[in-house]
């Protein structure tokens, strides 16, 4: 046997073991489609808090869909956060026309502090609900979403549930990274684990991640990931750690996301918590980058230039490929026949990866949103 074979077979192992640990983890989600639209006789209240800087495209769209959830108890609290467009005019005119809103400006970010996760923080203090919801400037919900997720919530006994948005994509070529990354996200994370106690594994997702106030509070709130550029799903990682229960759920029906509107946004918005997504590891970038380039890349390109048992195995590793991603997408409103994206996409995120990490190195830190975060300080706020 060859060394070229024995790669091959490698590879196809690789892609077997990944390919079956998503198709069943697929399939031990729960939708809310199945969960009733109705929050019940006496809900507990909802306090949903979004950090805003410079979100004028998107906001007011995205607001006038909270406003009218059918959710009977809840507040809406909107942090502006520095912003230098016409944010903060767009949510001052929005509140004077809506008491269910409130509108909070900031004009200082504190040493010590990532913008988004300070804004969260002094949301988090101005908040009475029983339920905190954190969610995004730019996501859209269906009228129900927020009853769903409460009763899904309190019928499985959760302090955290976190739930997936459907992204609304403006190029073909980014809807194919959109439905990629699900899946780069879902292998790296195993968010179907999150609810088994016994797993280190943990969920958190920016668009929807609604928590218990009480818990919240217990486990320090924003504080503790204050400079974790990756705060979504270290938030889901303190609450797993101190003991409490969470779960994931999938919602493309009723949570949206424009996520972002043009390549070089999805460069540099990844720019934020690419390295940090690895614990600032370098072996663990470089192996994650290999490990894409190898199963999902190198077999696409490796049916053309091979031939053989060799050519066999890759063929059949580029049908479970294929398989994995059409089955993933069908849980997450994408379409199937974006897989012919599926290596260029993977290509992008090797390249996201390593800019993003020699970015971090040579840079000593990040610049976002007009603000630099030194690499030391960083990496000092370990979870």
């Amino acid at each position: 046997m060859t060394v070229l074979f024995w790669l091959a077979l490698l590879t196809f192992l690789l892609v077997c073991i990944a390919a079956l640990d998503l198709l069943r983890g697929n399939r031990t989600v729960q939708s809310l489609r199945d969960v009733p639209p109705d929050a019940g006789p006496k809900p507990p209240s909802v306090s949903i808090i979004i950090p805003a800087r410079n979100e004028q495209r998107n906001i007011r769209a995205a607001l006038q869909s909270l406003l009218e959830l059918n959710y009977p108890d809840y507040e809406l609290i909107v942090i502006d956060d520095r912003s230098g467009d016409n944010t903060g005019l767009i949510l001052d005119e929005m509140a004077a026309a809506s008491p269910r809103l409130q509108v909070i400006h900031l004009d200082q970010l504190p040493h010590g502090w990532l913008g988004k996760n300070h804004a969260l923080w002094v949301g988090s203090s101005m908040a009475r609900g029983e339920l905190l919801l954190f969610t995004d400037a730019d996501i859209f919900m269906e009228r129900s979403m927020l009853c769903r997720a409460v009763t899904f919530l309190e019928q499985n006994s959760l302090d955290h549930l976190a739930a997936t948005p459907s992204m609304r994509m403006p190029t073909v070529f980014l809807a194919m990274f959109g439905a990629a990354f699900i899946i780069f996200f879902s292998l790296f994370t195993r968010p179907w684990n999150a609810r088994d106690p016994g797993s280190r594994c943990h969920i958190g997702i920016g668009a929807f991640n609604l928590v218990r106030a009480r818990v919240y509070r217990l486990v320090g709130g924003h504080e503790p990931i204050r400079l974790r550029p990756d705060d979504d799903i270290k938030l889901g990682k303190i609450i797993k750690m101190n003991g409490f229960r969470q779960d994931v759920v999938y919602a493309p029906d009723f949570l949206a996301v424009e996520w972002y509107a043009s390549l070089k946004e999805v460069i540099k918005g990844l720019e934020k918590n690419a390295f940090s997504g690895a614990d600032y590891h370098i072996p663990l970038v470089l192996f994650g980058s290999l490990f894409h380039l190898l199963c999902t890349v190198w077999p696409f390109l490796a049916i053309l230039v091979t031939d053989g048992a060799v050519r066999g195995l890759y063929l059949a590793t580029v049908v479970l490929l294929t398989v994995s991603f059409v089955d993933s997408a069908r849980f997450h409103h994408a379409k199937a026949w974006l897989v012919v994206g599926y290596p260029l996409a993977t290509a992008l995120f090797v390249y996201i990866l390593l800019r993003t990490m020699l970015l971090n190195l040579v840079q000593g830190g990040i610049y976002w949103r007009g603000t630099f975060y030194s690499l030391r300080e960083l990496k000092s706020n370990k979870v």
